[in-house]
């Protein structure tokens, strides 16, 4: 528990001063972090010791995390034709290697790339847009207080079991403490620090990040008992990889924004 308080602290002292500073440095921190989410998930796949897929992932998904603004590249492309381009190339590779990186192993790293992709996409997105900082903090107290709550209550309360096989510890009644704990966390943000939106909108919203982030909890823990690891990674002392902490905002940050809600 000390280690992880310790590696959270030091987590946060780097991460607010990037998304204090937005811009360039903002930018270039995404594109590390999504990079390295989204290696651990190709690790975890064990899709072989092909560096050519490896490349054409990260270049994928930074096609993916490319802000709108940018429009077309180089004045030839724009971002869907040069994704597009990349897995017609992926797909030509299983060719030229005989099939030994395979239609699914294809498959896979398309899948991924957008899996990590999109959710730090509408992170960037967020920052780039209206009301930056506060709708940032928004998504991540929400998703904070849904895992502290969750914890809290399942460890008191839990007894029914939320999904055994791919989730072991959690409880239905830590889901139900998780997004009740996420309604205080946001009725207050909500008094400090206003939306546009009426107080039950506000709440409707939370409810609905709360269970899409604990949806994204667990779409990520099926990922590692499917391909049976522990962590996605151990970047992070004590805390693991960085997919074990994103894993939520993948989920959230998107919904967000497909509900006009940022």
């Amino acid at each position: 528990m000390k280690q992880r308080t310790i590696t959270a602290l030091l987590a946060l002292l780097i991460f607010v001063p990037f998304i204090l500073i937005g811009g360039l440095p903002f930018m270039i921190l995404i594109y590390l972090v999504a990079t390295i989410g989204l290696l651990e998930l190709l690790r975890m796949r064990h899709i072989g010791n092909y560096i050519f897929p490896y490349i054409l992932s990260v270049c994928l998904v930074w096609l993916i995390l490319l802000p709108t603004y940018y429009g077309a590249i180089f004045n030839w492309f724009t971002r869907y034709e040069l994704i597009a381009l990349l897995i017609l190339i992926l797909l030509g590779y299983t060719v030229l290697v005989k099939n030994r990186f395979t239609f699914d192993h294809v498959g896979f790293v398309i899948l991924a790339a957008f899996y990590v992709g999109l959710g730090f996409y509408y992170l960037l997105e967020t920052r780039n847009g209206d009301n930056a900082l506060n709708n940032i903090l928004f998504a991540f107290f929400i998703v904070w207080a849904t895992d502290t709550g969750a914890y809290l209550f399942g460890k008191k309360w839990g007894k029914r079991k939320l999904w055994p096989t791919i989730s072991p510890k959690k409880t239905v009644e830590g889901a139900l403490g998780g997004i009740l704990t996420a309604c205080i966390v946001a009725t207050v943000f909500h008094l400090i620090s206003p939306f546009e939106h009426t107080w039950l909108i506000v709440i409707i919203v939370t409810i609905l990040a709360s269970i899409f982030g604990q949806i994204g909890d667990l779409v990520e823990s099926a990922f590692k008992r499917n391909y049976d690891v522990k962590d996605s990674g151990n970047i992070l002392p004590g805390h693991g990889g960085i997919l074990d902490r994103f894993d939520s905002m993948l989920f959230v940050f998107p919904l967000l924004h497909f509900i006009h809600f940022f």
